[in-house]
């Protein structure tokens, strides 16, 4: 196969089913989503014996434990697949939007239409439900989609395009709306990213090295986020409880996420009322503790490295620092955070403006977990990602997210003086 002139071949596609989604209502985008849910509960014997491919060519490659369940499809995550397709249904329609609509002194009226941004290319890893959430989202925003998932999931996500493709035919809308690349080649993911022409956004979903290398080679624009280096802050005014309570759930709800917490810092006045506790419970979770020399004289931890604060874990580790008020703790998030969660922990409103205010990450939050910064806890029903990008979207990417919004001008036969 000649790869650059497959991927030309499939950008040309989803160009011309771009233009056509451009211009679909939400009714027939709706009816293709509802089909493709019903259609994949149908195909859920396909749909295992195609994963059951995957999972022995795991297996004999040498997966560990955690991707081999990542990979794996089960009746309950067919089903939730179908859920999240029927959840996007049911979401309000960005796309045609109108806001900010005023009458300027000539007369005409200026405001914004909410437009999709074209084609979209999404490389991700393992988990194959990507490939469902991914076209369902793009589908319902109006953007054609090219999907890359990984070479170990392949006959899964060939078996579940079947059912998008099946679903996007009842609706009579293109199967070219939703491509899943069928080759597994890595030269695919380095002319994707290059077809400034036929792709308007690239979305990596995955580890660290999968996202350094699209953000390197890109000529397209790219959704992402690099790391998930999230802090809570706990404040000399926190209430004991609470603070002990969202430190504990920020590190330990799941570890292997990008918005569990990595780092914890603590107001050195409060810091003896709830290190103890908390290392009791990290202990009971057999989460390790690595601390700063303040922290040490506390609990018990190992000694914390320079290298540890700028580390994201994604496991049972956790670096303790002991800070001298919001000055110091600011400091720190300045250095080193990604970007990405940051919380404090206080009953001083006036910190908590200041921490909204001073903190440069794309979710900021007060007396709450850092585990919330998701798209379905913010309310946007599913996101393609988080991005700690600062212009266009930043923090969970939900439909909006996935549209952007060209002026409008309507007049009635004005010209300019």
């Amino acid at each position: 196969m000649d790869i650059k002139q497959y991927m030309t071949e499939v950008g040309q596609r989803a160009r011309v089913a771009s233009r056509v989604l451009a211009k679909t209502s939400t009714g027939p985008k709706n009816t293709a989503l509802l089909a493709m849910a019903e259609i994949m509960e149908q195909s859920q014997p396909q749909l295992l014996q195609a994963n059951a491919k995957d999972l022995a060519a795991g297996r004999e490659q040498g997966l560990d434990e955690a991707l081999l369940d990542r990979l794996a499809l089960n009746e309950a995550r067919i089903a939730g697949m179908a859920e999240g397709l029927r959840q996007i249904a049911a979401l309000p329609d960005p796309v045609g939007e109108i806001s900010d609509l005023n009458y300027r002194p000539s007369g005409i009226q200026v405001g914004k239409m909410r437009v999709p941004l074209g084609v979209i290319g999404i490389i991700y890893e393992s988990r194959p439900n990507v490939t469902a959430d991914a076209a369902g989202l793009c589908l319902k925003s109006g953007n054609a989609a090219i999907l890359r998932g990984g070479s170990e999931a392949q006959f899964s996500n060939q078996a579940i395009a079947a059912c998008i493709h099946a679903g996007l035919e009842q609706a009579q809308l293109p199967a070219t709306a939703v491509q899943v690349l069928e080759t597994t080649d890595r030269a695919a993911v380095g002319e994707l990213v290059t077809m400034e022409q036929y792709v308007d956004v690239i979305v990596p979903r995955g580890g660290k090295g999968l996202i350094e290398r699209i953000s390197r080679e890109a000529r397209v624009p790219v959704i992402k986020h690099l790391h998930g280096i999230c802090h809570v802050y706990i404040d000399a005014s926190a209430d004991r409880q609470k603070a002990i309570d969202i430190a504990y759930n920020a590190k330990t709800h799941r570890y292997g996420v990008c918005n569990a917490m990595e780092t914890l810092l603590v107001d050195q006045p409060i810091a003896q009322a709830v290190l103890p506790a908390l290392a009791q419970r990290y202990q009971e979770e057999g989460v390790e503790l690595r601390g700063c020399e303040a922290t040490r004289k506390i609990i018990d931890a190992n000694a914390a490295s320079e290298a540890d604060w700028d580390t994201e874990y994604l496991a049972p580790i956790l670096a303790i620092k002991v800070v001298n008020g919001i000055d110091a703790a600011i400091e720190h998030l300045h250095r080193h955070s990604s970007g990405h969660t940051d919380a404090i922990v206080t009953e001083d409103y006036t910190l908590a403006r200041r921490f909204l205010a001073e903190v440069d990450s794309s979710s900021v939050m007060v007396n709450a977990s850092t585990r919330f910064a998701d798209g379905f806890e913010y309310g946007l029903g599913a996101e393609i990602g988080i991005s700690t990008d600062k212009i266009h979207a930043r923090g969970p990417v939900g439909l909006e997210g996935l549209t952007s919004q060209k002026f409008i001008v309507l007049g009635d036969g004005q010209i300019r003086q």
